[in-house]
């Protein structure tokens, strides 16, 4: 299930009641990288009959992830919703429909409810190059899964994403994800070497 079970199974969170269950929601992109938000609680989880997938909304310039139901098993974070306060998270993530799901299994092996946000199909395109995925996303994206599932869990990030198609903007050099973080040079060979693998189309910004 994870790349390092051995310290996993020991994560703390384990025995968290139905009412803080309730305030939990499953973060499986940027949010999987902690530097990029100060949810509390969060912990490592796989969320099962769902896979990711690159979309573009009209509620945003440039394509982001989402997730659709599918025979697929995903990696991610559990976090608390801040003071139980939906509505400030809806705000953040404004493009998307939150669905409750059964399906989330924490580190200790336990299910957990949770929620998790998806581009709804009304408002939901596939990316062109007007609306690409920005590769400064990719990497943040990339960065969180390594650290929190190791290089297991980064390939898995890839082979559970669909939508791989999608135009990929170069931004490195000015990036325009507003959370971006720094990533090393082997963290950028890593991402870049995926995407040759599956023969990504990356444009230059």
């Amino acid at each position: 299930m994870f790349s390092d079970t051995a310290s996993l199974a020991f994560a703390p969170g384990c025995g968290h009641t139905t009412r803080m269950q309730d305030r939990q929601f499953f973060g499986y992109g940027s949010l999987v990288n902690r530097a990029t938000h100060d949810y509390p609680g969060t912990r490592p989880a796989r969320l099962d009959g769902w896979r990711r997938v690159w979309v573009h909304t009209n509620l945003r310039p440039v394509a982001y992830l989402s997730v659709e139901r599918a025979e697929c098993s995903i990696d991610g974070l559990v976090a608390e919703v801040p003071g139980a306060d939906w509505a400030a998270l809806d705000e953040r993530e404004r493009a998307y429909d939150r669905h409750p799901v059964e399906t989330v299994l924490h580190a200790c092996g336990s299910d957990a409810r949770a929620q998790v946000y998806a581009v709804p199909a009304s408002h939901a395109a596939p990316p062109d190059v007007t609306h690409p995925v920005l590769l400064s996303y990719i990497d943040t994206v990339v960065q969180g899964f390594l650290n929190v599932f190791g290089t297991d869990g980064a390939e898995r990030f890839f082979a559970t994403t669909a939508g791989w198609t999608a135009p990929i903007l170069n931004d490195r050099v000015a990036p325009r994800y507003p959370r971006h973080q720094p990533v090393t040079d082997w963290q950028r060979g890593f991402v870049d070497s995926h995407l040759k693998a599956l023969s990504a189309q990356v444009h230059k910004a």
